[in-house]
């Protein structure tokens, strides 16, 4: 006698989410081993992201904190987002285990080399970002300063404007892998990739004037990079063998 294909259903969907609870404490378990890792070194990496800004500044010049708890509290939020980046090859990893199920053998085959290029390219991108952006902006935010006005940043809100930064270029550098990935799937095609190439343009430079501060070298910054990702991303989705769900469950 068949089972009830209702029960069969719940089933499977508690499967799921008894999966799903696995693959996310996995990985914020590696993300607090990192974390715990790292803890002793708090302050030393604070100083670190703090660098550009204080080469910036007039020689003797540090940071202010305003809070009871912020000298504290800071560094440990730098050190949280560091030992998230670091592990994030595992998080992308334990995602990748929870959908493979349901992929096909073209999509499994894909997966690993998406993750690992995505997790190099967020660091280029914030590496990018750290060593080139923030010293052009510092300098440029500590120049228009009034002679009046002593600049001494707040430590929190230097932390939230880094991290939304870091974030920002991060997820630019992801582009080439996007026009790759819907290239790959047949969800579009180069030559609607070409012939939209000046939206493209525009909308970049429209996101860097939203996300970057209001000077032309930073939003020139953000911008340039982004296009040059998109023209990348098309020069290799050239060379992309396109495969649809359909011709994989013809083949199968």
């Amino acid at each position: 006698m068949a089972g009830d294909p209702s029960t069969e259903e719940g089933d499977s969907f508690l499967s799921h989410l008894v999966e799903l609870r696995s693959r996310l404490v996995k990985a914020s378990l590696a993300i607090v081993v990192v974390f715990v890792c790292l803890v002793p070194f708090a302050s030393h990496i604070y100083d670190f992201l703090a660098q550009p800004m204080l080469h910036a500044l007039p020689a003797g010049t540090k940071m202010i904190a305003t809070g009871v708890i912020t000298p504290f509290l800071v560094p440990i939020k730098v050190t949280l987002l560091v030992a998230f980046i670091l592990a994030l090859p595992v998080v992308l990893y334990q995602m990748w285990a929870f959908v493979a199920p349901g992929l096909y053998s073209h999509e499994k085959k894909l997966a690993m080399p998406i993750i690992l290029s995505s997790f190099l390219l967020f660091l280029v991108g914030v590496a990018f970002c750290y060593f080139f952006v923030f010293g052009t902006v510092f300098r440029v935010i500590n120049e228009v300063a009034p002679k009046s006005v002593m600049v001494a940043p707040d430590i929190d809100s230097y932390f939230s404007f880094v991290m939304s930064m870091f974030i920002a270029f991060g997820v630019t550098f992801e582009v080439p892998i996007v026009v790759v990935v819907l290239v790959r799937f047949g969800l579009i095609t180069v030559a609607t990739l070409k012939s939209i190439r000046p939206y493209v343009i525009v909308a970049s430079f429209v996101v860097a004037a939203i996300i970057t501060p209001p000077d032309p070298g930073s939003m020139m910054l953000l911008a340039v990079p982004l296009v040059l990702l998109y023209e990348v991303g098309i020069f290799v989705a050239r060379f992309v063998r396109v495969t649809s769900r359909r011709d994989e469950a013809v083949t199968s």
